[in-house]
């Protein structure tokens, strides 16, 4: 494709300046006036679809300003080093402001890297691309640019990705002087800066400076042109981030945790009495009477959900045992009878988990205390979300990517394309794009470091910065804290229990995490069932509501849990609820029949102790 200075576009015009006013015009434009080439009107276009497949020649095209004529004049900022800004800080931080705001949301600037200074701290999040960076001190702006460089001179095929430095405050010389240095060595990368005149105006001598605060047109020497400068006035700019905002806000705003606490009944369940008869099992007929029986007879039951907050697993000794009428305190319940062992003591002992740990290493407790409080976080304790990054367009992926490099840290480019789509691989284009597009999502540290470090060469791996956070490193956290101390750790366990949004890595995870999934699904059944033990039982941390809120998390995780159905069912029969008791019964019943398997001997033996032990409300009742 032929370089471009500029370009022109009227109500039915649109012309184009060639860098090189000799250059022949190339098909489908035709000479013009001054050097410009002209689009005919019935000049032959690509289609609408077509033109998608094609890359934009021209990433760095963005309006400037305006002719005397009312025609737009944008700039290709790839084949200008450096453009100076002279006059009011306000009208300067405006001028750089529109050409962020288009520059973010240009459908043909999708490659663009975007890096403010002095403005624009909250554009990243505000625009569902990622193509903005805002940095806190020019020196940070300066060592991304070092990192850039060092990137595209190591991996050549991210060398046509332009680079733009909008800096609305005053550079000190020092910096000016590193950055004129830098972009003169950048070579073929294409790195553009935009900054106050004073004092970069004595390190950018070839630099064309524009007057920020004149009102009227000035020449544009690159394009050799009369522009009036465009501005975006601050009380624009608050109506365009409001309207994002408005666009971004979820359609139902989310649940408020659950604070409310029921009366502690009093009593406890009599002992079945030798030759008392049994009573028959109830089965229900249809899904839809089971549906029904559900609604009226169980509507506590409802899905637990809370905002997310953050800190592995201790032996599985600790863990309470079903079958426990009241826990023990201190390390957990004791009993005469032989314990009956959770899914937890079953991974512990098969170690079948083993290989999950080689790559992703649950920090201490103490560690997570110095985890910054503003550090991105990646939640996979349901559908998988990343902090900052949006839940439409390429989002989603660009939120599993992240996840794969949090839980499988250094693997090779190959290696990640594989494993964000096994059957289609990505290519490593498509790869460094989601990269990067992670990289703006998730901005930088206090220090100016980004959470998505850039590579120096093309064999280092790809990986994401220690200080990113994850809700499944706060749920075993808060768990490995809160099992020794028997039920006084049920607020930490519900905490962790808290964190869970649904089934781990969501409905469908890729090949990958499924192994991971698996582990998560364990563990969260296990402290499931822990908190639906303690609060079970008559006592001081006797809580219906609370198991039942612990029951319906793990259910939703794993409707499968059978371990979690005979919870349900003491919780039903505590609170006298018979219907209820029945709802359980039956629900856990279509389950098994839907599995084609038979329920579990301990699971027949507490429905029938269940049925012929009427609960102290029951008898009341009576």
């Amino acid at each position: 494709m032929p370089t471009l200075r500029a370009a022109r576009i009227g109500t039915r015009t649109l012309q184009v300046l060639p860098d090189d006013p000799a250059q022949q015009a190339a098909a489908p434009f035709v000479p013009g006036e001054s050097g410009w080439w002209l689009l005919p009107s019935d000049a032959a276009l690509l289609k609408k679809e077509a033109a998608r497949d094609v890359p934009a020649p021209y990433p760095g095209l963005v309006t400037i300003g305006t002719t005397e004529a009312g025609d737009l004049l944008l700039l290709n900022l790839t084949q200008v080093p450096a453009l100076l800004l002279d006059g009011n800080p306000v009208h300067i931080t405006e001028v750089c402001t529109s050409l962020a705001l288009e520059l973010g949301m240009s459908p043909w600037a999708s490659d663009i890297e975007v890096v403010t200074v002095g403005f624009g701290q909250d554009l990243p999040h505000l625009l569902p691309t990622t193509r903005i960076a805002h940095m806190r001190q020019p020196a940070h702006a300066l060592r991304d640019l070092s990192e850039r460089l060092l990137e595209a001179q190591q991996i050549p095929e991210t060398r046509h990705q332009p680079y733009l430095l909008l800096c609305a405050s005053s550079l000190d010389a020092d910096t000016a002087w590193q950055l004129a240095d830098l972009i003169d060595k950048s070579g073929t990368a294409p790195v553009t800066l935009i900054a106050p005149a004073s004092p970069a105006a004595a390190h950018f001598p070839e630099a064309a400076i524009l007057n920020a605060s004149a009102s009227e047109p000035q020449t544009l020497d690159h394009a050799s042109i009369d522009i009036t400068l465009q501005h975006l006035e601050h009380t624009a700019y608050t109506q365009i981030a409001t309207a994002l905002k408005m666009s971004a806000q979820p359609a139902h705003p989310a649940e408020e945790p659950w604070r409310d606490l029921p009366e502690e009944p009093e009593g406890a369940p009599r002992p079945r009495v030798a030759g008392e008869p049994i009573v028959p099992v109830p089965v229900a007929t249809s899904p839809a009477q089971a549906q029904n029986e559900s609604s009226e007879g169980f509507p506590a039951l409802v899905v637990a959900t809370t905002d997310p907050s953050g800190l592995r697993l201790l032996p599985a000794a600790t863990m309470p045992r079903e079958g426990h009428d009241e826990p023990g305190p201190g390390t957990g319940a004791a009993s005469s009878t032989a314990p009956e062992p959770t899914a937890l003591d079953h991974a512990e002992e098969a170690n079948e988990n083993a290989d999950l740990t080689d790559d992703y290493q649950v920090p201490p407790a103490e560690g997570a205390e110095a985890h910054a409080l503003h550090a991105p976080e990646v939640r996979v304790l349901g559908p998988v979300e990343v902090t900052g990054v949006d839940s439409t367009g390429h989002g989603p992926r660009v939120a599993q990517l992240a996840a794969l490099l949090l839980f499988r840290p250094g693997r090779s480019a190959d290696v990640l394309c594989s494993d964000m789509d096994p059957v289609n691989p990505w290519s490593a284009s498509t790869l460094n794009a989601r990269i990067r597009g992670l990289r703006r999502s998730l901005g930088n540290d206090p220090s100016g470091n980004p959470y998505v470090p850039r590579r120096s060469s093309g064999e280092d791996p790809y990986q994401l910065s220690p200080t990113v956070r994850c809700d499944w490193t706060r749920f075993l956290q808060l768990v490995e804290h809160a099992l020794p101390l028997g039920p006084t750790g049920l607020p930490d366990l519900e905490k962790a229990l808290g964190l869970v949004r649904g089934r781990p890595f969501g409905g469908k995870p890729l090949p990958w995490a499924q192994p991971l999934q698996q582990e998560m699904i364990t563990r969260i059944i296990d402290v499931a069932h822990t908190v639906a033990t303690y609060r079970t039982p008559p006592g001081p941390h006797h809580d219906l509501s609370a198991a039942r809120q612990a029951v319906t998390t793990g259910l939703d995780v794993d409707p499968t849990a059978e371990l979690l159905y005979r919870g349900w069912l003491r919780i039903e029969h505590a609170a006298g609820n018979r219907q209820g008791l029945h709802t359980a019964i039956t629900r856990v019943q279509q389950v098994n029949q839907a599995l084609d398997c038979s329920l579990e001997l301990e699971t027949l033996q507490l429905i029938n102790e269940l049925l012929n032990n009427p609960s102290p409300e029951a008898r009341r009742a009576l």
